[in-house]
C-alpha cells in the first residue's frame, strides 16, 4: 500500500484542482479522511483475521461498494453541498485508495468486485513501491525509496493535474470576452 499521506493526494489534488466554491473545507476533509478509510482493515489482523480472507487487508474495506456505502454515508452528512457532488467526489476520493494500492509491487491484490467476488486484482503496472506497516521500516532505506516511488508516480501526477485544473478554472474565469458596445 502507498502511504497514509500518499492517500490523501488524490482527494487534495481533486479540491485544489476544482477549487473551494466547489469542494469546500468539510467536504474536502471528508474526502481526506475516505481517501485514508480502507486501511483501517490493518487492525483485523490484530485481531486474528488472516490478510487474505475478505475480511483482512485489502479485501471488503478496499471494494467498489465499500467507496460506495462511504460515498454516501459522508454525502448524508455534508448537508451543506449539494448531495451529488458531496457523493461524486467522497466515491472518487474513497475509491482512490484500491486503485492506488493495486499499482503497488507488494501485497496480494485488492477485492475491488467483494462481495460478487473475492478475487484480488493488481493494475497491469505496478510502480508503486509497497509501504512498510510499521514505522521502523518506514524511517529506513526502505521508507526512502518509497517515498521517491510515490513522489514520481502519485505526487508529481497530482500536482500536474491540480495545477492545470487550477489554470484552467483561473483563466476561464478571468478571460472573458470585453462587451461589444450596445450590450
Amino acid at each position: 500500500m502507498p502511504t497514509v499521506p500518499t492517500h490523501a493526494a488524490i482527494p487534495l489534488a481533486l479540491g485544489l484542482g476544482l477549487g473551494r466554491r466547489r469542494i469546500p473545507t468539510p467536504l474536502l476533509l471528508a474526502g481526506v479522511t475516505a481517501s485514508v478509510l480502507p486501511d483501517g482493515d490493518v487492525l483485523m489482523m490484530h485481531l486474528g483475521v488472516p490478510y487474505a480472507s475478505a475480511f483482512g487487508h485489502r479485501g471488503f474495506t478496499h471494494s467498489i461498494l465499500f467507496a460506495g456505502l462511504v460515498a454516501l454515508l459522508g454525502a448524508s452528512l455534508l448537508r451543506r453541498t449539494p448531495f451529488r457532488r458531496a457523493w461524486a467526489f467522497l466515491f472518487m476520493a474513497a475509491v482512490s485508495h484500491p486503485i492506488l494500492d493495486a499499482f503497488t509491487t507488494g501485497g496480494l491484490g485488492v477485492a475491488l468486485l467483494w462481495p460478487f467476488s473475492e478475487f484480488r486484482f493488481f493494475a497491469p503496472w505496478r510502480v508503486i513501491r509497497v509501504s512498510p506497516l510499521s514505522l521502523s521500516r518506514l524511517l529506513s532505506d526502505r521508507g526512502l525509496r518509497v517515498g521517491v516511488s510515490e513522489l514520481l508516480w502519485v505526487w508529481l501526477p497530482c500536482l500536474l493535474l491540480a495545477s492545470a485544473a487550477w489554470a484552467h478554472r483561473t483563466f476561464r474565469i478571468s478571460a472573458k470576452p470585453p462587451a461589444l458596445p450596445g450590450e
